[in-house]
């Protein structure tokens, strides 16, 4: 209880309870909302707390499966508290602006982001070294365009399992496109936007920089938690595996060593006298070869 006190008070110092203007409101956000004060509305930062454990926890065992997470937040507040995070845990994210498509025509951005490879390649291979000084001007151009806006996506090589969004209202057309193709939403919900619109909502402020950042930093501290223990599973697994191989090859040596020794007494049988009683045949050798006696 005492970290929710904590997590509350520090919720409270960034500002995450400031609402809208109460004209602007949505009464979809009732029940997360507190109080009315000078025409402005306050979230109950205990459902915020509530809402955003549920988030991390949630988050994190997407990323302990060892799936991708895409931030979303091309608002200028948010743009950079947004890539830093996404950079922390190697996930991908977009913040500059979100290209229509860029989930249900996933195969044609593909193409797009190999493009901008294949032009960072030339350039930096000198195979753009033939091509005229404005030829290679252009592409440059061309490829610091398509970085702005593919550069955080570059990386990712089928569609993300979850979207994580700050203000799901500026950011409809990435929630409309991931609820088409069923990808999982988390989002910050402020009191003009319908939380039902995503799969988790966390009830906060999501204008003020202070209150973009603890929230985005508390999810992205707990999607590296669920890293972290994916990391150390596998590396358990691998010590169990290493132990498996290495009674497999000690069971192998011992059954050779087995087979051996059961060949060594064989052929010592094979050595042995015969029975008393049995008849001798001589054979003595003679020029037209061997003669019975």
């Amino acid at each position: 209880m005492e970290n929710n006190t904590s997590l509350q008070q520090q919720l409270l110092e960034a500002g995450v309870h400031f609402g809208h203007l109460k004209k602007k409101w949505n009464p979809k956000m009732l029940p997360y909302i507190f109080a009315e004060k000078k025409g402005i509305h306050i979230i109950d930062l205990n459902k915020t707390v509530d809402h955003l454990q549920e988030t991390a926890a949630a988050l994190k065992q997407i990323a302990k499966s060892g799936k991708k997470i895409m931030f979303v937040a091309t608002k200028k507040q948010a743009k950079e508290i947004v890539s830093e995070c996404a950079k922390k845990v190697n996930m991908p994210y977009a913040t500059e602006r979100w290209l229509g498509g860029m989930l249900t025509n996933f195969n044609t951005v593909r193409k797009s982001v190999k493009k901008m490879q294949s032009i960072e390649k030339m350039l930096n291979d000198g195979s753009a070294d033939s091509l005229t000084k404005k030829e290679r001007l252009t592409l440059g151009r061309d490829k610091d365009k398509m970085e702005k806006v593919l550069g955080g996506i570059a990386q990712l090589g089928r569609l993300p399992a979850a979207l994580f969004l700050v203000d799901i209202g500026h950011e409809h057309i990435a929630l409309a496109e991931a609820k088409r193709l069923g990808i999982q939403t988390f989002g910050m919900v402020d009191t003009n936007c319908d939380p039902n619109k995503v799969d988790f909502s966390i009830p906060a402020n999501d204008d003020a920089t202070k209150s973009i950042a603890i929230i985005t930093n508390y999810i992205t501290a707990a999607i590296a938690e669920g890293l972290a223990e994916r990391q150390a599973s596998k590396e358990d697994e691998s010590e169990v595996e290493e132990g498996a191989n290495e009674l497999e090859a000690k069971a192998k040596r011992m059954e050779a060593e087995a087979n051996a020794e059961g060949g060594r007494a064989k052929r010592g049988a094979g050595a042995a006298p015969s029975a008393p009683g049995a008849p001798k045949r001589r054979t003595t050798t003679g020029a037209r070869g061997p003669v019975r006696k």
